[in-house]
Parts: C-alpha cells; sequence; structure tokens
C-alpha cells in the first residue's frame, strides 16, 4: 500500500482505496463468520438473538476506537449499528425461529 501522500494521481488514489475496501470487505466477511459461531454458541446456552446490553457495549467499544484515531465517531456508530442489527437478523433467522 502507497500512503495518500505517495500518490501521485487521481487513478493511483483510487486504486490504493479500492485496495482498503476489499481489505474491508474480507474483515467484514470474517466478522460474518465469528456472528455464525455466535450462533451455535447462544443456541447451546439458550441465549436470544439480540443481547441490548452487549449491543451498546460493542457501540462504546467502537466510539472510543474512533476517537483514539481522530474518525468521526457518529458515522463509526451509524456504521457499526447497521452492522449489528445485520448481525442480530442473521442470528435471529436460526435463534429465534426453532
Amino acid at each position: 500500500m502507497l500512503s495518500p501522500a505517495d500518490c501521485p494521481d487521481m487513478q493511483t488514489l483510487r486504486d490504493q482505496i479500492d485496495l482498503l475496501d476489499r481489505e474491508l470487505v474480507q474483515l467484514l466477511a470474517k466478522r460474518a463468520t465469528y456472528i455464525d459461531r455466535a450462533i451455535d454458541i447462544k443456541q447451546e446456552v439458550g441465549l436470544p438473538a439480540s443481547i441490548p446490553e452487549r449491543v451498546e457495549d460493542v457501540v462504546t467499544k467502537v466510539r472510543k476506537n474512533a476517537d483514539e484515531v481522530a474518525l468521526d465517531a457518529d458515522l463509526i456508530e451509524t456504521l457499526w449499528r447497521q452492522l449489528i442489527d445485520w448481525s442480530i437478523a442473521r442470528e435471529a433467522q436460526t435463534i429465534d425461529f426453532e
């Protein structure tokens, strides 16, 4: 990866952004495998798909992480709440209907 300062033109910059986007998608896919494992564990111990306290814990942590790297914490919270909602819906397809 080039640093942003080392990108001499827009095409190079766009190529670097595309690489980062690919990495982000791969990380989200990896995160989804942990959600799938959570489904198994939650079923074994009788937990529901949605655990509001955990949701708020995750949001608090990502907001803190965003602040630490000078990223807009409100934006990160919005993105993560959508990601969490998707994850809960994924879990609920199995957990809440069996």
